[in-house]
C-alpha cells in the first residue's frame, strides 16, 4: 500500500518530469538482438543510461513493449550488458507496467550518489509481441448475404494497448478497427451486412503504442477462421411436351417434362418442383447432379394441371438454404381432339363430293357416246327398206 502510494504522488512529478526531459528514443545495446541489451535513452541527441535501483520486470514490460519487443523475460541489474556512458538520465524508476514509456512512470528526482554506470540497468525481451486469439461468437460458419458475423479478438496481456483489426487474408487493409483502453485485453469485431466478398479466412491483429503517441507496433496475426456466404440464384424452368398441343398446354395421355436450372451450386444441393393446384399442392425433389434436371412425366392427367415453381436447396454448416422460387409456369391439360373433328368432317364431305361429281360426269360422258353410235328408228326402217329393195331386185333379175 506504501509503495501504491508513493507510486502515485512520485507519478505526478514524473509527468512533469516527462514534459522537461523531452526524450526522443529509446534502445536496448549489447544484447544479442536488438530486443535485448543495456536501456538507453536519448535527449538532445545523446544517449544516456537508466539506473537499476528499483528495477524489476515491471519496467522491463514498459521497455519492451515500447520497443515492439514483446513481452519481458528479464530485468537485469549490474551493467549485465556492459557499463554504459554519458549521463544517468532516469534514477529509481518506479513503473506500474501499463505506461507507454518510461518517462512516464514515477521517479526519484534527487540524484543517488550509489548509482553509477555499474548501476546500468538491461531488459530481456520475448522479441515478439503476444500472438492474439481469433475466435467465432456466431454460431456458425455459414451465412447468407445480408446476415452479421460476430468474432472476438483476445491476448493474454494487455498494455499499452491501442486498437485491434480483423483482416481478410488476402486483403491488406482492415476490414474493422475497434480501439480499447490500454489494459483492455478482448474486444468483438463484428462484420455488417455481408455479401459474397466477405467469404473467405480471416484473423486478427492487435496495435500497442510506443514512446510517442505516433508509434504504434502490431502484433503477428491471430489463428485464423473461415466462414462461407451462399448466394443463392433464383433458378430458371421450362417446359418440353408434343408439338401438336397449343402453347402452355399438354395433351392428355401425352408426356411432358419440366427443367430446373440454376447457375450457382454447392455441394449436396437438390432442386425442388412445387406444383400448386385447385386442391392443394404437390411437391418433388431430384439431387442437384448437375446444373440443371429434369422432371419427367410420362402420361399427362389432370391431376398435373396447375401453376408450377422451381426452387433450389442446400444444407452447409448445419443450416439449410433455400433460393426463391422461380416464376409461375401455368400448364394446362387438355383432352385429345376427336376422331372426326369438324375440320376432318369437312375434308371427308369436300372428298365426297368432288368423287361423286367425277362419276357423274364419267357416266355423263359416256351416255352421249352411246347416243351418237346406237342409229335412230328412221334410220333403221330406212335400212330395212334398202335392204328389201335390194333383195327384190335381186330376184327379179334371176
Amino acid at each position: 500500500m506504501l509503495k501504491f502510494l508513493h507510486i502515485l504522488l512520485t507519478g505526478l512529478l514524473g509527468v512533469l518530469w516527462d514534459k522537461v526531459t523531452a526524450f526522443e528514443g529509446i534502445r536496448l545495446v549489447g544484447g544479442e538482438s536488438k530486443c535485448s541489451g543495456r536501456v538507453e535513452l536519448l535527449r538532445h541527441n545523446k544517449w544516456g543510461t537508466v539506473c537499476d535501483h528499483g528495477w524489476d520486470l515491471r519496467e522491463a514490460y514498459v521497455v519492451c513493449l515500447d520497443l515492439g519487443c514483446g513481452l519481458a523475460e528479464a530485468a537485469l541489474h549490474n551493467a549485465a550488458f556492459g557499463a554504459g556512458s554519458g549521463e544517468i538520465f532516469l534514477r529509481h524508476v518506479q513503473c506500474s507496467g501499463h505506461e507507454s514509456s518510461l518517462t512516464r512512470c514515477a521517479v526519484v528526482l534527487h540524484s543517488n550518489p550509489h548509482c553509477t554506470h555499474e548501476n546500468d540497468a538491461g531488459v530481456k525481451c520475448s522479441g515478439t509481441l503476444l500472438m492474439p486469439t481469433l475466435t467465432l461468437l456466431s454460431p456458425h460458419t455459414v451465412f447468407s448475404p445480408g446476415e452479421a458475423v460476430r468474432f472476438s479478438c483476445s491476448v493474454l496481456l494487455g498494455n499499452h494497448l491501442s486498437d485491434f483489426h480483423l483482416y481478410k487474408h488476402g486483403v491488406s487493409t482492415p476490414l474493422v478497427t475497434q480501439r480499447v483502453d490500454q489494459s483492455q485485453i478482448r474486444v468483438e469485431l463484428t462484420l455488417s451486412d455481408i455479401e459474397t466478398f466477405h467469404q473467405g479466412s480471416y484473423s486478427c491483429r492487435y496495435r500497442i503504442k510506443g514512446i510517442s503517441p505516433s508509434q504504434l507496433h502490431s502484433s503477428p496475426p491471430s489463428n485464423s477462421i473461415n466462414i462461407t456466404v451462399v448466394e443463392l440464384l433464383t433458378p430458371q424452368h421450362w417446359y418440353n411436351t408434343s408439338s401438336e398441343a397449343p402453347v402452355g398446354s399438354v395433351i392428355k395421355g401425352h408426356s411432358f417434362n419440366i427443367t430446373c436450372s440454376t447457375l450457382q451450386q454447392y455441394p449436396g444441393g437438390s432442386f425442388q418442383l412445387r406444383l400448386i393446384r385447385s386442391n392443394g399442392t404437390v411437391r418433388q425433389s431430384l439431387p442437384a447432379l448437375t446444373p440443371s434436371v429434369t422432371f419427367t412425366f410420362p402420361s399427362a392427367q389432370s391431376s398435373n394441371e396447375g401453376y408450377y415453381y422451381c426452387l433450389y436447396r442446400v444444407q452447409l454448416g448445419g443450416r439449410t438454404f433455400v433460393s426463391r422460387e422461380s416464376q409461375p409456369l401455368p400448364i394446362a391439360i387438355r383432352d385429345p381432339d376427336p376422331i372426326l373433328s369438324p375440320m376432318v368432317i369437312s375434308w371427308l364431305v369436300s372428298g365426297l363430293t368432288f368423287v361423286v361429281a367425277v362419276i357423274i360426269i364419267i357416266i355423263v360422258a359416256k351416255v352421249l357416246r352411246n347416243k351418237e353410235k346406237k342409229p335412230s328408228e328412221l334410220e333403221r326402217e330406212t335400212r330395212t327398206c334398202v335392204d328389201n329393195t335390194y333383195v327384190a331386185l335381186s330376184i327379179n333379175k334371176l
